[in-house]
This record gives C-alpha cells, sequence and structure tokens, in this order.
C-alpha cells in the first residue's frame, strides 16, 4: 500500500488542497513513517503503563485506515469517476476506528473522526467547487484540526497534558493562528498564500514545539528524559499530512533527541502519574446508543483508568485499564453488543519500563465469558464470533501483544489449525519462540491452560498443556440448521445435536436430557472432571441439574461450571 507522495505545486502562490487522491497518500505515506519509527516509539513508551507497544498501536491503526481508503478507491477502480474528500475521509475514520488499538491508537482514531466530521461536510454548504476542494482552503483544514482535538479530548475520561492530546491541541491552535484575518492578513505572511499547504506546515510546526515541551508537563516522561510516544507518533502523522498536501517532507526527528532538542518517546493517556495500574488493557468494538455509551462510561470509570471512548452513530471504540477484565467485558454487554474483544496481561511491569516476558500464552475462546476467565490466568485472548473465525493476522498481533520471548498458541478450534500454524510461522520469522498446541475445543484450552507453569523449562511446559489438552475429551450441544444424514441418523431443524470430538453422536430435542446423554457416554470411559461451559441464554437451573446428574452417577468426578457469554453453543463440555 505504498503510494507515491502527491507533487508540490509549481506556483507556490496557489493554495494547495487536501482532496481525496492526497488523503489517499497521507495513509500511506503515514504508513510508511509509522513502520520506520515504530521500534522507537515502542523502546521509550513509559506513559501510563510501560508496555513498549504504542508505536506498534499506532501502526495498525492507521493500516486499517489506509485499507478502507484503497477499498473506496477500489470500488472506484472500474469507472471513470474517483472518490469525492467527503467519502475518502469517512472511510479513512471508519478504518481507524474499527482497527484502533491501545489507548494512542484509539485517540488517533477520534482525530481523524474529528477531522472527517469538518471534511466530509456537505459541498453545497462549504461552497467547494466541482473537483472537491473546499474554497476555504487553509481554514477548513484548521477547522477540521480543532473538532479534531475537540472531540479527543471529550472521548478521554480524565485528560492530562504532556500527552497526544497536548500536542493535538497545539497543531490545531498553530493552524488557526495561520489563518487570513479581515485584512487578508495571516500570522505567517501573505494571506493570498494561505491554503492547506500553509496550514499543514503550521500544525507539523505548532505540534513538533508541544512534543518537545511533554517532559516538562508530565513528570514521568521528564524522569525519563523522554517525550510523549502517543505525540511522538501523531507528530509522524502530521509530518505525512505536510508531505502529501505539499510534497515536502518534513526534516525528521532525531531518535533519541534529548528534551531541549526533539526527545524521542512516551505512552499517552489519561490516568495519574503512578507507578502501578490495572493489570489488563481491554478493548472492543460496542453497537449500542448515546444513552447506553454514558452508562458505560460512568461503569467503566468507576472500575478502572485510562478509560477512551471513541466514535458515534451506533459504533464505538471501547479502550479501558482495569484489575477486573470479566467486569469490564460484562458492562459493555450490557450497554450493547461488544466484540472484536481483546483482553491483554499487562504482567508484572518493574520500573518504567516493561520488560518482554519470557513466556506468555494466546488463547481463541468462543466467548466473552472465557475472555475474562483466560486473562485472569494470564493469557492474552482472541475472541472468535460465531462464524466470524480470526484471521491469521489477528493471532499475530495478539503474539505480538504477549509481548513475550515464548508463546505457547492455543488455538481451541479445529478449523483454525492452519490459520494458527500460519500465524506461528510469521510469529518465529520475527524471533519469537512460538509452540502450537492442536487444541480443537476451549474446554481443551482450558485444561491446558490449568497446567501452565512460566516457572519451568519451556519445552516441560508445552508437553505438559498438551497432555492435558489431549487427556481433555470435548463435547459440545448445536441445534441443527436443517435435516441432514449425521452419523446418530437423521436429524431434523431445531433438533438438539451432541457432538463428542466433533462428531454427532446424540440427537434430541431437550437441551438438559441430550446433555445428560451425552455425559453417560463420555463418562462411561471413565474420568476425573467434568466442565460445563454455558452460552449467554442457558439458565442456572441447567447446570445444577447436571452437576447433580454428575454427582449422582459418578461420585468419584467433579464438576466445574463456567459462563461461556455469547457462543456459538448454548453448552460446552470437557471431561479429563
Amino acid at each position: 500500500m505504498q503510494l507515491p507522495a502527491q507533487a508540490a505545486k509549481e506556483d507556490p502562490q496557489v493554495p494547495q488542497t487536501l482532496d481525496a487522491a492526497a488523503v489517499r497518500t497521507w495513509c500511506s505515506l503515514a504508513l510508511d513513517a509509522l513502520g520506520r519509527d515504530r521500534e522507537e516509539i515502542d523502546a521509550i513508551n513509559v506513559y501510563p503503563v510501560a508496555d513498549g507497544d504504542t508505536g506498534t498501536n499506532l501502526y495498525l491503526t492507521v493500516e486499517s485506515a489506509a485499507r478502507a481508503v484503497e477499498a473506496v478507491f477500489d470500488a472506484h477502480a472500474t469507472g471513470t469517476s474517483v472518490p469525492d474528500l467527503p467519502d475518502t475521509v469517512r472511510a479513512m475514520a471508519h478504518g481507524a476506528l474499527i482497527g484502533a488499538r491501545g489507548n494512542s491508537g484509539t485517540i488517533l482514531a477520534q482525530l481523524l473522526r474529528g477531522m472527517a466530521e469538518v471534511l466530509g461536510e456537505d459541498r453545497a454548504d462549504r461552497g467547494d467547487g466541482a473537483d472537491g476542494a473546499a474554497r476555504g482552503g487553509g481554514d477548513h483544514l484548521a477547522r477540521a484540526l480543532h473538532r479534531a482535538a475537540q472531540l479527543a479530548r471529550e472521548a478521554v475520561a480524565h485528560p492530562v497534558e504532556g500527552t497526544i492530546l497536548t500536542v493535538a491541541s497545539a497543531a490545531a491552535d498553530a493552524a488557526a493562528r495561520t489563518r487570513p484575518t479581515a485584512d487578508g492578513a495571516t500570522g505567517d505572511g501573505d494571506g493570498a498564500a494561505y491554503g492547506d499547504g500553509a496550514a499543514v506546515h503550521a500544525a507539523y510546526a505548532g505540534a513538533r514545539v508541544a512534543l518537545a515541551a511533554t517532559p516538562g508537563q508530565l513528570a514521568v516522561l521528564g524522569r525519563a528524559g523522554v517525550v510523549d510516544a502517543g505525540g511522538r507518533g501523531l507528530l509522524a502523522v502530521l509530518a505525512a499530512l505536510v508531505e502529501a498536501v505539499t510534497g515536502d517532507a518534513p526534516s525528521p526527528v532525531a531518535p533519541g533527541a534529548r528534551p531541549h532538542e526533539l526527545p524521542a518517546v512516551v505512552e499517552s493517556c489519561d490516568v495519574d502519574d503512578s507507578p502501578a495500574g490495572p493489570a489488563f488493557e481491554v478493548i472492543y468494538l460496542l453497537e449500542t446508543d448515546e444513552p447506553g455509551i454514558a452508562r458505560l462510561r460512568r461503569r467503566l470509570d468507576a472500575l478502572g483508568d485510562s478509560l477512551v471512548v471513541v466514535g458515534g452513530d451506533g459504533l464505538w471504540n471501547v479502550h479501558v485499564h482495569v484489575d477486573d477484565a470479566g467486569a469490564a467485558v460484562e458492562a459493555g454487554v450490557e450497554a450493547g453488543r461488544p466484540y472484536r474483544i481483546r483482553i491483554t496481561h499487562f504482567g508484572a511491569a518493574a520500573g518504567h519500563q516493561r520488560e518482554r516476558a519470557q513466556r506468555a500464552v494466546v488463547a481463541v475462546v468462543p466467548g466473552e465469558g472465557l475472555a475474562g476467565l483466560c486473562a485472569e490466568a494470564g493469557a492474552t485472548t482472541v475472541l472468535a464470533r460465531p462464524g466470524e473465525p480470526p484471521a491469521s493476522g489477528e493471532l499475530v498481533d495478539a503474539i505480538r501483544r504477549a509481548h513475550a520471548h515464548e508463546v505457547v498458541l492455543l488455538p481451541n478450534d479445529a478449523e483454525l489449525r492452519h490459520t494458527a500454524a500460519a500465524a506461528a510461522e510469521q510469529a518465529r520469522a520475527e524471533g519469537i519462540r512460538v509452540a502450537l498446541i492442536p487444541t480443537r475445543a476451549a474446554v481443551q484450552g482450558i485444561a491446558a491452560l490449568a497446567v501452565h507453569e512460566p516457572g519451568r523449562r519451556f519445552d516441560e511446559d508445552v508437553v505438559a498443556m498438551t497432555s492435558a489438552a489431549g487427556a481433555t475429551r470435548y463435547a459440545e450441544l448445536a441445534v441443527a440448521e436443517r435435516q441432514s444424514w449425521t452419523m446418530a441418523g437423521i436429524c431434523q431443524a431445531g433438533d438438539l445435536l451432541g457432538l463428542i470430538d466433533g462428531d454427532v453422536a446424540v440427537i434430541g430435542t431437550e437441551l438438559a436430557a441430550t446433555a445428560e446423554t451425552v455425559l453417560d457416554r463420555m463418562l462411561s470411559a471413565g474420568g476425573e472432571l467434568v466442565t460445563l461451559v454455558l452460552g449467554q441464554d442457558v439458565p442456572d437451573t441447567l447446570a445444577e441439574r447436571l452437576e447433580r446428574y454428575v454427582r449422582d452417577g459418578h461420585l468419584a468426578v467433579d464438576t466445574v461450571v463456567y459462563r461461556g457469554g455469547h457462543q456459538s453453543a448454548p453448552l460446552l463440555i470437557g471431561v479429563e
């Protein structure tokens, strides 16, 4: 997705404009810039959590925005027309929203949304020409930057100065000061030359000055001798905007420069300046309305910190740091429909820089309840929605987020074996030691995670986890979608199917009775522990009935029950 920068206008007196093509180029250049600077930004990420991922999160956020813009241009590829500016900037903002990663990535998505609100205004309302370029020139872009900074601050529960918010505000203020006055003069010279080019140059210069001042605004940055990582990433994005509009590439920021020059980097957020913080980062997309978001903000603000909620028009990206990951997800379920849930365990970070852990576990889970359970056990989770299995890129992203030298990958689905293998291979190419345990069901993953011991040798840990998973028989109860032949006979649409180790073994009409038959067949071969994972709409009375059934018929067998949340099967069963 590398595109050539837009050529500079030959006549310096002609205002340079941000049109659809320039937005496309901006995304490409920003992605290239963050790709180059990613490791530098990650390395000096110290606030609010020294987890070394700000550069990566910003890169992934812009990557999603760039893909959305490319999709708009692809849709016009077969015709003679080209996308207009409103369609392009809205696609950019939407792509950033659904792909936002981490605290700074979420804020960047809101900045792009604010710009899109202004740049995407109806042309008739702002007096554009036929080509979609605003006659307002730099004034229009200055208003877009102002709206971006305003929305970003509103999205953060407790804004802190010395962060990406400060840098965004400074960029907007600098662009506004460059606007022509009533007599045609500007803060930077001739008003006749004022256009998008002058505005983006001013915004970049203002952001650069503000970034250099961040160590004096936030004590943790001053102690580390670095600038804010989120602000540093935003500066790279603004530099790409300057080049896309004018063709002029600003001089690069020197890595590791000290505060009196232009320092290196640090993460930005909204928490108190303290060495310790919550254990988990929880991120999800949420479909809900404005009242639902208002309730969610209050609930999550009471649960943790670093709360950022961005979006609108029924779709939101939620980011928060909490100790109780399950409660944060539950709050989302109560507010609307959460999906693409990502829960990351920060681990024990010493000092200001999170060290890469020796070992971590990445697990694919079918429901929010299991995501919280596995996260509390120390795993990085990837949520598999019904009918939407994760792609290999999502698994690679999770392996990177685990931030460990050694990673055990639990796909927990037989159909993910090739996807998981591809992800493991890519992660190995990046220098991460990955062991793929071919778990075929979530209950096998739970069994493997239960015996995981990071303190023992990697190979020994993998063998123990593999043995535990292999010793766990698995079953699920599903609803037949149509009449069909099965190994247990002919089923009708709506029948309950009891699948044991992937094959239909029981056909029934009532959930509890079918589950009891499945348990009888599984326990006939022996067992010591039964695991039940209940779907969102399954009553607790079913679990109580099945627990009694196991206890009465198999005295030496224990039963554990978990709530899985929204999952494709109403009941998952494991027998160890």
